[in-house]
């Protein structure tokens, strides 16, 4: 995976990222999800670095090989806050003021934050599958909470933990021919590291608490991201059935939005 691309152990303080960069030309960020590693923009990355881009692929603090702070009761060391700012040190860290930036699943909500609170550094950004966490949380209904219901099951304290470091591989239950095997397999070392597990956890915690807070914070003002937005879904998954048109929900938190549901 990542041909000629580098790795490389960044200190941003009270966390380290692991970053995978490589490539020259205008610089992209790519965030994944939950319960992902850099690794799965194994194909992507280098597709964009052919296209004449700079990518550059971090672990989210506590996933993968990215280490955060302790936790603490009020999950601030773990709330999209905190991973925004780690991006922003990373890419400083490799000479780059100004990216684009793209987020898939959990790593969308640290993409939204990161536009909203540095959005000198973002030129353009791209959501893929997710929304706000507070239009998430502002629409849920019997099946919303039936099909999303491990964001609540996450948010408990101490028992997610117990369940899934049991058996991580039946928990996540990953597939190699799907995932590609080098990726699976730094995917799965991942998810069997408690650690790793725990921080997570902390991401889910946080976004029912601090980090929907600060969206709370942000609709209040009138908080809205600047730069051109892509809106991108799968129309095999249920977040256009759940909530209806994600470019409209988009909308109420971008001035420049475009997108549409993709078959692949």
């Amino acid at each position: 995976m990542f041909e000629g691309f580098r790795e490389v152990q960044v200190d941003v303080g009270e966390a380290s990222a692991f970053v995978r960069y490589g490539g020259e030309g205008p610089p992209v960020v790519l965030l994944h999800g939950h319960p992902r590693t850099s690794a799965t923009w194994h194909r992507v990355a280098p597709r964009l670095v052919a296209a004449g881009h700079t990518v550059v692929c971090p672990d989210l603090r506590g996933y993968g090989r990215s280490r955060g702070p302790r936790f603490t009761a009020d999950h601030e060391g773990y709330s999209k806050r905190a991973v925004a700012g780690d991006v922003v040190a990373v890419m400083r860290h490799l000479g780059h003021r100004r990216f684009a930036l793209v987020g898939h699943d959990r790593g969308g909500s640290v993409a939204l934050r990161l536009s909203l609170d540095h959005p000198e550094a973002v030129s353009r950004v791209a959501f893929l599958d997710c929304l706000p966490l507070t239009e998430h949380l502002s629409r849920i209904t019997t099946e919303f909470a039936t099909q999303w219901w491990h964001w609540f099951f996450y948010a408990q304290q101490d028992i997610p933990e117990r369940v899934i470091t049991a058996d991580p591989d039946s928990w996540y239950r990953g597939e190699p021919d799907v995932m590609g095997p080098e990726n699976y397999e730094e995917w799965r070392q991942a998810t069997r590291d408690p650690d790793v597990v725990r921080a997570m956890l902390e991401d889910y915690r946080a976004g029912l608490t601090v980090d929907r807070r600060h969206e709370g914070a942000d609709r209040a003002v009138g908080a809205r991201i600047a730069c051109p937005t892509l809106v991108l879904w799968s129309l095999r998954d249920d977040l256009e059935d759940l909530h209806g048109d994600p470019v409209a929900i988009w909308r109420r938190w971008a001035t420049d939005v475009r997108g549409h549901g993709c078959t692949r």
